[in-house]
């Protein structure tokens, strides 16, 4: 249910506020061309900084705007155990298909603590769970043998988003959980890697802009095409790294401010590019061919 190019949606602002119209167009926008799942709420969709109400609304606006024609797996995570039940129960309630469960930051949990803390936000709703492991943002990595635990005795937990950058650790879990067990790449640069171990897909950044661009990639893999995959990974590559030369989602933020896909608009801590790596996104959308040789 959970594979293929599934983005990680970021979240248009206007003058302050959720822009809900544009986030509507955002998802239509992604479901036409292809994409095969929609993440809001996640770390791209800036969710650190959105008030409940805020986080309740994007995701309800997502599911409404989806209309059950790909999956919507809402953010939900949070160093709270219980803020992730909350969070979760709502995405449930609201018709979410699934939620993505980050690791508890900042708190540093132990093993066990995680153990804990998943399952009790398993525990409480019936929807699919993915594991969000990200230990660069969260200070913690999922070890293998907490998520192969977790597997076990969580039946709603059926995958994990794996960003940990380490395709040792991924071909371990493969290994621990078995091939029914989803893993999905949380990093763009990694997907085909991923997919060469086991994964099933990515929850892309780069595709907020080049949706049709990773599902061919990924779609060219299912179908036995390596070598069109790696051709559109290859030339994706310049691209996915610009997403990243400041902290996500800035860049990608950024880039679809200069495509006019919706306001640049970021919220604090969060602030605009430095100049000159302006000039770097420039050069890699215009080198992409996104700018159909037009200046920005």
């Amino acid at each position: 249910m959970f594979k293929g190019s599934i983005v990680a949606l970021v979240t248009p602002f206007s003058n302050g506020t959720v822009d809900e119209k544009k986030l509507r167009e955002l998802v239509e926008f992604q479901i036409t061309s292809g994409t095969s799942g929609i993440v809001p709420c996640g770390t791209t969709g800036e969710s650190p900084t959105l008030n409940h109400d805020e986080h309740n609304a994007v995701v309800e606006i997502c599911v409404d705007a989806a209309k059950k024609r790909v999956p919507v797996i809402a953010g939900t995570g949070s160093n709270s155990t219980a803020e992730a039940i909350t969070l979760t129960r709502h995405a449930a309630d609201a018709g979410a298909d699934g939620a993505l469960v980050v690791t508890p930051y900042y708190n540093k949990p132990t093993q066990k603590g995680l153990y804990l803390h998943f399952k009790a936000v398993a525990d409480s709703v019936k929807i699919p769970i993915l594991l969000y492991n990200i230990e660069g943002r969260t200070a913690r990595n999922i070890e293998t043998e907490t998520v192969a635990k977790l597997a076990k005795e969580c039946k709603n937990i059926i995958g994990v988003k794996e960003a940990s950058g380490s395709i040792d650790q991924a071909k371990a879990v493969r290994a621990a959980c078995g091939k029914n067990f989803l893993i999905l790449s949380g990093d763009d640069a990694l997907t085909l890697p991923l997919m060469d171990i086991g994964g099933v897909g990515v929850i892309s950044v780069v595709a907020n802009i080049v949706p049709g661009d990773v599902t061919a990639m990924i779609d060219a893999y299912y179908k036995g095409d390596a070598g069109t995959a790696r051709r559109i990974n290859d030339q994706l590559a310049p691209l996915v790294k610009s997403m990243f030369i400041e902290t996500n989602p800035i860049p990608v933020k950024t880039a679809m401010g200069l495509l006019g896909m919706c306001s640049p608009e970021l919220r604090l801590p969060l602030c605009e590019m430095e100049g000159d790596n302006v000039e770097k996104l420039k050069s890699a959308l215009q080198a992409y061919g996104l700018t159909k040789g037009q200046p920005v």
